[in-house]
């Protein structure tokens, strides 16, 4: 190999070297520079938010009565059908009375019967105290002779055996009246029993003429009859005893209400007379309006009647009843005709509950705020931040915050309008983030229609 060849190959080897140590020493470098976080944001603004609980449920008349005989038997007369208006007092079915009516007038003979002790005993009383009266009578008249007698013995006129006798006549006269007012006391309690009786026996028949009367069914209430569950012909057994058999129900179509089940989490803050948005399944982007009636104080699943051993151990969620009345005004529009009901029972729908609501405050969007756990003497405490984009680096700032809707929450402090907050992605603001560290906005990409 010539010198030249030498020379030449010799710096080629150098010109590798060198690149090879160029390439290492970019890579050090670079590995050494941190590139900057690509974060979504959005600015601090001035607007309204509207604090809203959501629920769903089913819905219900405000007022539904269940309609129940009271006496067992055949439904022989069945007046209404599902659907029909009904008045109150108006009748809806009859049950067989026969029975009843058979029960009726074993009532009344029993009546009379008591009522014909009652005139015995009393005939008995007045007997007795003519008796009674004739004793007396005879009782004067005995003594009188009695007297007489004691003279005529002391004058020898009569023997002491005559005298004897009046003597037996006249104790023989005073038993008699102490049995008379023996029996008299006697027949005075028969009459009284014979009241007493009578008594029973009239209460018995108002009874009895009561069970019969309700062999008629009669509407309680005006209304319509959402739900019948029997068909004439049919037996029905009385509640007198045990529950009985419902019939139907008669409800007030003109006046709904939705009922909702809402968390614990939220039930504090729904309060009487909130406003409510109320979307129905069977009519497509048509929103009602409402209002919180009423908020159960016992939570859904402990109304039931589980034990208290049951209810601690269980991992139900814990749901609280809400009815909400819906606005009649609301719904005028769908109403066609005055027996048109828009509403049936039943039907679902979800409601959301106005709760609170402040206008023309400072809000950041909702994903902008985090929490990040610090030590602070000693202790773990959790504070809400954002972060402010200050330049190309961000700023950490500690901030209280307020009520909050979907999109926006309310800032009570540490934020100014219009600064730009950091709002995404969610792994970086939650846990990678810190404060100074070079950030840069992500460019939203256009999407082209295919």
């Amino acid at each position: 190999m010539t010198k030249k060849k030498k020379k030449s190959k010799k710096w080629i080897w150098l010109v590798i070297l060198g690149l090879v140590a160029a390439v290492v020493a970019f890579s050090v470098i670079k590995s050494q520079i941190k590139e900057d976080i690509e974060v979504t944001a959005e600015e601090s603004k001035v607007t309204s938010i509207n604090e809203v609980v959501t629920g769903n449920g089913k819905i219900f008349p405000e007022k539904e009565v269940k309609i129940s005989s009271d006496v067992s038997g055949e439904i022989v007369e069945l007046y209404v059908v599902e659907g029909d208006s009904v008045q109150a007092g108006q009748v809806l079915a009859k049950i067989d009375p026969e029975t009843y009516i058979s029960a009726v007038e074993r009532g009344k003979a029993s009546l009379n019967n008591a009522k014909a002790q009652r005139s015995i005993a009393k005939a008995q009383l007045a007997s007795t105290t003519a008796q009674r009266e004739q004793i007396y009578a005879q009782l004067e008249n005995a003594r009188v002779i009695h007297e007489r007698n004691k003279e005529l013995l002391t004058s020898g006129v009569i023997s002491q055996a005559d005298f004897d006798n009046s003597l037996s006549n006249l104790n023989a006269l005073e038993a008699n009246v102490r049995a008379a007012n023996s029996n008299i006391e006697s027949s005075k309690e028969s009459a009284k029993a014979a009241e007493f009786t009578i008594k029973s026996s009239e209460a018995s028949l108002r009874e009895l003429q009561t069970s019969l009367s309700r062999t008629t069914i009669k509407a309680p209430v005006s209304g319509v009859i959402s739900l019948l569950n029997v068909e004439q012909g049919e037996r029905v057994v009385g509640t007198i005893q045990m529950a009985g058999t419902e019939m139907m129900r008669i409800a007030n179509l003109n006046a709904m209400e939705v009922q909702v089940e809402i968390s614990e989490n939220n039930i504090l803050k729904v309060q009487e007379g909130d406003t409510v948005d109320i979307e129905v399944d069977a009519y497509l982007d048509k929103v009602f309006k409402g209002t919180v009636t009423e908020i159960a104080n016992t939570a859904s699943n402990a109304a039931t009647g589980a034990s208290q051993a049951a209810l601690l151990s269980s991992t139900q969620v814990t749901n609280f009843i809400v009815k909400i009345r819906i606005d009649p005004s609301s719904y005028n529009a769908i109403v066609r005709n005055k027996t048109d009901y828009p509403f049936r029972p039943g039907m679902s729908a979800s409601v959301d509950i106005y709760t609170n609501r402040v206008a023309d405050v400072l809000t950041v969007p909702i994903q902008a705020v985090t929490a990040r756990e610090e030590e602070v003497a000693g202790e773990d405490v959790v504070k809400e931040i954002v972060f402010v984009i200050q330049a190309d680096t961000v700023e950490r700032r500690e901030v209280k915050t307020g009520i909050q809707d979907d999109t926006n929450i309310h800032v009570l402090s540490g934020v100014e309008s219009g600064e730009l907050v950091v709002t995404g992605p969610y792994s970086t603001l939650s846990k990678e983030l810190k404060k100074g560290e070079r950030v840069k906005i992500k460019e939203e990409e256009d999407e082209e229609d295919e």
